[in-house]
Protein backbone atom coordinates (compact mmCIF):
# COMPACT_ATOMS: atom_id res chain seq x y z
CA UNK A 1 0.00 0.00 0.00
CA UNK A 2 1.28 3.30 -0.75
CA UNK A 3 0.77 6.75 1.43
CA UNK A 4 1.60 10.22 -0.14
CA UNK A 5 2.70 12.63 2.92
CA UNK A 6 2.68 16.61 2.25
CA UNK A 7 5.03 18.90 3.95
CA UNK A 8 4.01 21.67 6.05
CA UNK A 9 5.77 24.96 7.11
CA UNK A 10 9.76 24.54 7.54
CA UNK A 11 9.77 22.93 4.33
CA UNK A 12 9.94 25.52 2.15
CA UNK A 13 13.08 27.05 0.39
CA UNK A 14 13.43 29.62 -2.52
CA UNK A 15 13.57 27.76 -5.92
CA UNK A 16 11.10 25.21 -4.57
CA UNK A 17 8.45 24.03 -7.65
CA UNK A 18 10.92 25.75 -10.39
CA UNK A 19 9.91 22.95 -13.08
CA UNK A 20 6.71 23.19 -12.00
CA UNK A 21 5.44 26.92 -12.53
CA UNK A 22 5.60 26.48 -16.55
CA UNK A 23 4.00 23.29 -16.57
CA UNK A 24 0.79 24.35 -14.70
CA UNK A 25 0.88 27.87 -15.91
CA UNK A 26 -3.19 27.83 -15.32
CA UNK A 27 -3.12 27.44 -11.70
CA UNK A 28 -0.48 29.28 -11.57
CA UNK A 29 -2.37 32.30 -12.99
CA UNK A 30 -5.63 31.43 -10.67
CA UNK A 31 -3.37 31.63 -7.81
CA UNK A 32 -1.78 34.81 -8.49
CA UNK A 33 -5.31 36.24 -9.01
CA UNK A 34 -6.54 35.08 -5.71
CA UNK A 35 -2.85 36.26 -3.91
CA UNK A 36 -2.07 39.21 -5.59
CA UNK A 37 0.92 38.46 -5.85
CA UNK A 38 3.55 36.36 -8.08
CA UNK A 39 3.62 32.98 -6.61
CA UNK A 40 6.49 31.82 -8.97
CA UNK A 41 8.50 35.69 -8.03
CA UNK A 42 7.90 34.58 -4.32
CA UNK A 43 9.49 31.27 -4.91
CA UNK A 44 12.14 31.64 -6.96
CA UNK A 45 13.81 35.26 -6.13
CA UNK A 46 12.08 35.91 -2.49
CA UNK A 47 13.34 39.32 -3.31
CA UNK A 48 11.51 41.23 -0.49
CA UNK A 49 12.45 38.56 2.03
CA UNK A 50 8.39 37.11 2.61
CA UNK A 51 8.66 33.57 2.40
CA UNK A 52 9.69 32.62 5.57
CA UNK A 53 6.60 34.85 6.99
CA UNK A 54 3.24 32.66 7.67
CA UNK A 55 1.13 34.41 5.65
CA UNK A 56 3.31 33.81 2.74
CA UNK A 57 4.86 30.58 3.40
CA UNK A 58 1.79 28.53 3.42
CA UNK A 59 -0.07 29.64 0.15
CA UNK A 60 3.44 28.92 -1.40
CA UNK A 61 4.21 25.65 -0.10
CA UNK A 62 0.37 24.73 -0.53
CA UNK A 63 0.80 25.48 -4.23
CA UNK A 64 3.93 23.69 -4.83
CA UNK A 65 3.12 21.24 -3.00
CA UNK A 66 -0.51 20.52 -5.10
CA UNK A 67 1.72 21.20 -8.28
CA UNK A 68 3.92 18.23 -7.18
CA UNK A 69 0.95 16.17 -6.61
CA UNK A 70 -0.61 16.46 -10.29
CA UNK A 71 2.83 15.89 -11.81
CA UNK A 72 3.12 12.81 -9.82
CA UNK A 73 -0.41 11.96 -11.17
CA UNK A 74 0.59 12.80 -14.48
CA UNK A 75 4.11 11.40 -15.12
CA UNK A 76 4.32 7.91 -12.51
CA UNK A 77 0.48 7.37 -12.62
CA UNK A 78 0.35 6.28 -8.88
CA UNK A 79 -2.46 6.20 -6.91
CA UNK A 80 -2.39 6.38 -3.35
CA UNK A 81 -4.53 4.55 -0.81
CA UNK A 82 -3.85 7.14 2.11
CA UNK A 83 -3.20 10.68 1.96
CA UNK A 84 -1.76 12.72 5.30
CA UNK A 85 -0.20 15.63 5.64
CA UNK A 86 1.74 17.81 8.42
CA UNK A 87 0.03 20.68 9.45
CA UNK A 88 -0.68 22.94 6.31
CA UNK A 89 0.27 19.95 4.80
CA UNK A 90 -3.10 18.15 5.61
CA UNK A 91 -4.42 20.95 3.42
CA UNK A 92 -2.82 19.00 0.23
CA UNK A 93 -3.88 16.04 1.48
CA UNK A 94 -7.91 16.72 1.74
CA UNK A 95 -7.33 18.39 -1.94
CA UNK A 96 -5.74 15.01 -3.38
CA UNK A 97 -8.76 13.59 -2.08
CA UNK A 98 -11.02 16.02 -3.89
CA UNK A 99 -12.31 17.63 -0.81
CA UNK A 100 -12.12 21.08 -2.56
CA UNK A 101 -10.49 22.23 -5.61
CA UNK A 102 -7.17 24.01 -6.34
CA UNK A 103 -8.32 27.15 -5.87
CA UNK A 104 -10.30 26.89 -3.11
CA UNK A 105 -7.30 25.83 -1.03
CA UNK A 106 -5.51 28.63 -1.88
CA UNK A 107 -8.70 30.46 -0.43
CA UNK A 108 -8.47 28.45 2.55
CA UNK A 109 -4.31 28.80 3.25
CA UNK A 110 -4.51 32.40 2.46
CA UNK A 111 -7.15 32.99 5.14
CA UNK A 112 -5.56 30.40 7.82
CA UNK A 113 -1.80 32.18 7.12
CA UNK A 114 -3.09 35.51 7.63
CA UNK A 115 -4.82 34.74 11.11
CA UNK A 116 -1.72 33.08 12.13
CA UNK A 117 0.15 35.63 11.20
CA UNK A 118 -1.70 38.15 13.20
CA UNK A 119 -1.55 36.25 16.88
CA UNK A 120 2.07 37.81 18.67
CA UNK A 121 3.84 37.62 21.70
CA UNK A 122 3.91 33.22 21.43
CA UNK A 123 7.32 31.08 20.45
CA UNK A 124 7.93 27.66 19.74
CA UNK A 125 10.78 25.09 20.44
CA UNK A 126 12.06 21.52 19.03
CA UNK A 127 12.87 19.37 22.16
CA UNK A 128 14.93 16.34 21.16
CA UNK A 129 15.94 13.36 22.84
CA UNK A 130 13.14 13.19 25.71
CA UNK A 131 9.39 12.06 25.78
CA UNK A 132 6.61 13.25 26.01
CA UNK A 133 6.07 11.91 29.86
CA UNK A 134 9.81 13.21 30.37
CA UNK A 135 8.97 16.62 28.96
CA UNK A 136 5.37 16.75 30.71
CA UNK A 137 7.90 16.27 33.77
CA UNK A 138 9.77 19.30 33.26
CA UNK A 139 7.21 21.70 32.30
CA UNK A 140 5.02 21.10 35.41
CA UNK A 141 8.30 21.03 37.74
CA UNK A 142 9.14 24.14 36.73
CA UNK A 143 5.81 25.91 36.42
CA UNK A 144 5.74 26.18 32.88
CA UNK A 145 2.33 24.96 32.47
CA UNK A 146 1.70 27.84 29.75
CA UNK A 147 3.61 25.75 27.51
CA UNK A 148 1.82 22.67 25.44
CA UNK A 149 3.24 20.29 23.44
CA UNK A 150 2.38 21.31 19.29
CA UNK A 151 3.67 18.59 17.20
CA UNK A 152 4.10 15.00 18.65
CA UNK A 153 6.93 14.77 15.33
CA UNK A 154 8.57 11.37 16.72
CA UNK A 155 8.79 9.74 20.13
CA UNK A 156 11.91 11.39 20.85
CA UNK A 157 11.08 15.25 18.92
CA UNK A 158 8.43 17.07 20.05
CA UNK A 159 7.73 20.93 19.59
CA UNK A 160 6.37 23.00 22.27
CA UNK A 161 4.31 25.85 22.04
CA UNK A 162 3.64 28.96 24.48
CA UNK A 163 4.14 32.27 25.44
CA UNK A 164 7.60 33.59 24.00
CA UNK A 165 8.89 34.80 27.38
CA UNK A 166 7.97 31.26 28.42
CA UNK A 167 9.74 29.37 25.61
CA UNK A 168 13.23 31.67 26.39
CA UNK A 169 13.14 30.72 30.05
CA UNK A 170 12.79 27.04 29.84
CA UNK A 171 15.44 27.18 27.35
CA UNK A 172 18.20 26.88 30.32
CA UNK A 173 16.31 24.14 32.31
CA UNK A 174 15.80 21.84 28.86
CA UNK A 175 19.45 21.97 28.18
CA UNK A 176 20.38 21.31 32.20
CA UNK A 177 17.87 18.32 31.38
CA UNK A 178 18.47 14.71 29.70
CA UNK A 179 17.51 16.20 26.64
CA UNK A 180 19.87 16.22 23.68
CA UNK A 181 18.95 19.39 21.98
CA UNK A 182 16.48 22.58 22.16
CA UNK A 183 15.83 24.55 19.26
CA UNK A 184 13.67 27.38 19.38
CA UNK A 185 11.83 27.81 15.84
CA UNK A 186 11.45 31.05 13.52
CA UNK A 187 7.77 31.54 14.68
CA UNK A 188 6.10 34.57 15.14
CA UNK A 189 3.43 32.95 17.27
CA UNK A 190 2.52 29.52 19.49
CA UNK A 191 0.94 27.58 17.03
CA UNK A 192 -1.35 24.55 17.34
CA UNK A 193 -1.82 25.74 21.17
CA UNK A 194 -4.65 27.48 22.78
CA UNK A 195 -3.15 30.89 22.18
CA UNK A 196 -4.43 30.47 18.63
CA UNK A 197 -7.98 30.27 19.90
CA UNK A 198 -8.85 33.74 17.91
CA UNK A 199 -7.91 32.94 14.83
CA UNK A 200 -9.63 29.22 14.97
CA UNK A 201 -12.83 31.37 15.42
CA UNK A 202 -12.15 33.64 12.91
CA UNK A 203 -11.07 30.76 10.70
CA UNK A 204 -14.58 28.94 11.51
CA UNK A 205 -16.53 31.47 10.56
CA UNK A 206 -14.85 31.80 7.46
CA UNK A 207 -15.13 28.04 6.70
CA UNK A 208 -18.92 28.69 7.11
CA UNK A 209 -18.80 29.99 3.31
CA UNK A 210 -17.49 26.62 1.49
CA UNK A 211 -19.02 23.61 0.39
CA UNK A 212 -16.35 20.63 0.44
CA UNK A 213 -16.84 17.56 -2.18
CA UNK A 214 -17.10 13.91 -0.81
CA UNK A 215 -13.54 12.84 -0.13
CA UNK A 216 -12.42 10.35 -2.43
CA UNK A 217 -9.34 8.65 -0.40
CA UNK A 218 -8.98 8.26 3.23
CA UNK A 219 -7.06 11.52 4.75
CA UNK A 220 -5.38 11.08 8.43
CA UNK A 221 -6.50 13.96 10.37
CA UNK A 222 -3.51 15.30 12.76
CA UNK A 223 -5.96 16.03 15.50
CA UNK A 224 -7.43 12.05 15.48
CA UNK A 225 -4.41 10.25 14.14
CA UNK A 226 -7.37 8.28 12.24
CA UNK A 227 -9.38 9.37 8.88
CA UNK A 228 -11.06 12.47 8.48
CA UNK A 229 -15.01 12.10 8.76
CA UNK A 230 -16.72 13.96 6.09
CA UNK A 231 -18.82 15.45 8.77
CA UNK A 232 -16.05 17.11 10.82
CA UNK A 233 -14.32 18.44 7.77
CA UNK A 234 -15.02 21.87 8.57
CA UNK A 235 -14.51 21.47 12.61
CA UNK A 236 -11.51 19.59 11.99
CA UNK A 237 -9.62 22.28 9.85
CA UNK A 238 -10.76 24.89 12.54
CA UNK A 239 -9.55 22.83 15.86
CA UNK A 240 -6.57 22.01 13.84
CA UNK A 241 -5.46 25.63 14.22
CA UNK A 242 -4.94 24.98 18.50
CA UNK A 243 -4.21 21.30 18.59
CA UNK A 244 -1.32 19.34 18.68
CA UNK A 245 -0.05 17.56 15.65
CA UNK A 246 -0.24 13.86 16.24
CA UNK A 247 2.04 12.95 13.79
CA UNK A 248 3.59 9.85 15.69
CA UNK A 249 0.20 8.19 15.71
CA UNK A 250 -0.57 8.90 12.42
CA UNK A 251 2.17 7.12 10.90
CA UNK A 252 2.05 4.29 13.58
CA UNK A 253 -2.14 4.19 12.42
CA UNK A 254 -0.72 3.70 8.78
CA UNK A 255 1.89 0.82 9.71
CA UNK A 256 -0.63 -1.02 11.32
CA UNK A 257 -2.95 -1.10 7.92
CA UNK A 258 0.23 -3.49 6.68
CA UNK A 259 3.04 -3.28 4.10
CA UNK A 260 2.85 0.65 3.84
CA UNK A 261 5.63 2.62 1.49
CA UNK A 262 5.33 6.32 2.55
CA UNK A 263 6.29 8.63 -0.21
CA UNK A 264 6.63 12.49 0.29
CA UNK A 265 5.04 14.93 -2.26
CA UNK A 266 6.63 18.76 -2.04
CA UNK A 267 9.67 20.10 -1.40
CA UNK A 268 12.43 18.74 1.13
CA UNK A 269 11.99 15.31 2.71
CA UNK A 270 11.35 16.24 6.23
CA UNK A 271 8.99 13.79 6.69
CA UNK A 272 10.52 10.57 5.11
CA UNK A 273 13.20 11.42 7.53
CA UNK A 274 10.52 11.59 10.46
CA UNK A 275 8.33 8.54 9.64
CA UNK A 276 12.23 6.81 9.52
CA UNK A 277 12.59 7.87 12.77
CA UNK A 278 8.95 6.63 14.20
CA UNK A 279 9.28 3.22 12.53
CA UNK A 280 12.76 2.57 14.64
CA UNK A 281 11.38 3.56 17.60
CA UNK A 282 7.79 3.18 17.63
CA UNK A 283 5.51 -0.12 16.89
CA UNK A 284 1.94 -0.03 14.86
Amino acid sequence: MLTFLFPGQGSQKIGMGEALFDEFRPLVAEADQILGYSIQELCMNDQNGQLGLTQYTQPALYVVNALSYLKCLKEAHKKPDFLAGHSLGEYNALFAANAFDFGTGVRLVKKRGELMSLATGGGMAAVIGLSEEEIGEILKNHHLESITIANYNTPSQLVISGLQADIERAKPIFEDSRAKKYIPLQVSAAFHSPYMNAAKREFATFLEGFEFSELKLPVISNIHAMPYKQSALKENLAEQMTHSVRWTDSIRYLMGKGEMVFEEIGPGNVLKGLVRNIKREAQP
